[in-house]
């Protein structure tokens, strides 16, 4: 109670009527009780006659208290209250845009055909996909991703940013295909380990322009598979020391599929170099290690798999602040009128008294009608 303000504390004074009625109203109760105690002197009956306590009074003590919450509502008040505010996510994702990413091997749902519909995708464009529900899947507000991606090399692409308009300007131009060229050597090779890197340097340069960030932090991997080696060892125990964790999502299938054909110059015929196939222990252990989780697409369903990252970023983060709110409690207030109003219709005996009460009835929703709404 000593935390409720007003927003319109200028009504208060009215309060002022009802206070007064209530005196007299217990001018009436005495005077009742001592009429009461002179009649029962001067009476003599067989039986012992009981009188109600405040008899047709009740009905007047309803109808005070009821202009007074009506009174008290118009004053607008407001009660203040603590929300708990937790900190962001802030998601790193690192996309593998390797040449073994445009095999053919996996489904695109077709959501414009209808759910359900599946038409044929190449692996890099199924990660757009994905991406795509994951930014659906945030809240924007204090949440931020960045996007980097990497085959033998790494290129930053997005850097933490709260705006989903960057994430989805680069999903609809770069849906089609990788940044890198088959026709770089440098594309026919998956790198996690500079990838890692790099995400590591986003995370860094991050802090050096913007300061610390309270948003819990994690790495979320999309590739076919990454040969276990001691260089990706270190890369993710490095990770893994600054208390960030690796969610690695496997795309492809284990029948895989033909490697994109690449003619080595004009003159010749285009030959396949081999086939791509899900690497599914590899990304297991990677996750394992990273302290994350291992998904793959189209086992389920893109709406779980990005809920669950998210909702395994949120149980990281911590409160910050509190927000203040303030709840408005006139429509309480106003509820409590009306039901003590009816309360001491309970009371009328008489007519007249029921017309004097839908009289102040339309009375009052005359003037504080047009105050209310």
């Amino acid at each position: 109670m000593r935390t409720i303000t007003f927003g319109a504390p200028v009504y208060l004074w009215l309060l002022a009527a009802p206070a007064a009625l209530a005196i007299l109203w217990a001018i009436r109760l005495l005077q009742r009780r001592r009429n009461l105690d002179r009649w029962a002197r001067r009476r003599t009956v067989p039986v012992r006659e009981r009188f109600p306590v405040t008899g047709d009074l009740a009905f007047w003590l309803c109808q005070i208290l009821a202009l007074a919450l009506l009174i008290a509502a118009v004053a607008r008040p407001l009660a203040p209250s603590s929300i708990p505010r937790r900190a962001g996510l802030d998601i790193v994702v690192l996309q593998d845009a390797s040449a073994s990413m445009r095999v053919g091997d996996v489904a695109r749902v077709a959501a414009e055909t209808g759910v359900g519909a599946r038409a044929s995708a190449d692996r890099w464009q199924r990660s757009m996909q994905f991406l795509r529900t994951l930014g659906d899947t945030l809240s924007w507000h204090d949440d931020r991703l960045a996007l980097a991606v990497f085959a033998h090399i790494a290129a930053p692409q997005i850097r933490l940013t709260r705006d989903p308009n960057t994430l989805f300007f680069f999903l609809d131009h770069l849906y089609d295909r990788p940044p890198f060229r088959l026709e770089d050597d440098t594309t026919w090779d998956t790198n996690l380990e500079i990838g890692i890197g790099w995400g590591l340097r986003v995370v860094d340069k991050d802090e050096e322009v913007h300061g610390r960030s309270l948003n819990a932090k994690l790495f979320v991997v999309l590739s076919d598979g990454e040969s276990w080696s001691g260089e990706v060892a270190k890369a993710v125990a490095s990770v893994v020391e600054r208390g960030i964790p690796i969610y690695v999502i496997g795309v492809g299938s284990l029948g895989g599929g033909p490697l994109p054909a690449v003619k080595t110059s004009p003159d010749d015929a285009p030959g396949s170099p081999g086939v791509s196939r899900l690497e599914r222990t590899a990304l297991q252990r990677i996750a394992s290690a990273g302290h994350g989780q291992y998904f793959e697409l189209d086992r389920d369903p893109d709406r779980v798999v990005a809920s669950t990252i998210v909702s395994a970023g949120r149980r990281r983060s911590r409160p910050v602040t509190l927000q203040q709110t303030a709840d408005e409690l006139y429509w309480w207030l106003l509820s409590a009128a009306a039901a003590s109003a009816a309360v001491g219709v309970l009371f009328l005996r008489r007519r007249t008294e029921i017309a004097l009460l839908i009289a102040a009835g339309v009375t009052a929703a005359i003037v504080v009608g047009p105050i209310l709404f």
